[in-house]
């Protein structure tokens, strides 16, 4: 009974751990996902800016280049 009980608290040492080292990687992730959210909201910007369109724009507001 007491080797069960010890095999149970090394289990739940390795999931604690395991556990821990998950939320570092989502933490980085989302972080990762936040500043490439931004950049994509700069890279609009500067687009918009230089052509002069505001909003949304869309490839199908555009005209192919053989017309």
């Amino acid at each position: 009974m007491n080797e069960q009980i010890i095999n149970l608290e090394i289990k739940f040492s390795h999931l604690e751990e395991f556990t821990r080292q998950l939320n570092e990687v989502v933490t980085s992730q989302q972080a990762t996902i936040v500043r490439m959210e931004k950049e994509i909201l700069d890279l609009k910007r500067m687009l918009n800016a230089e052509t002069g369109v505001q909003g949304n724009r869309s490839l199908q507001d555009d005209k192919p280049p053989h017309y």
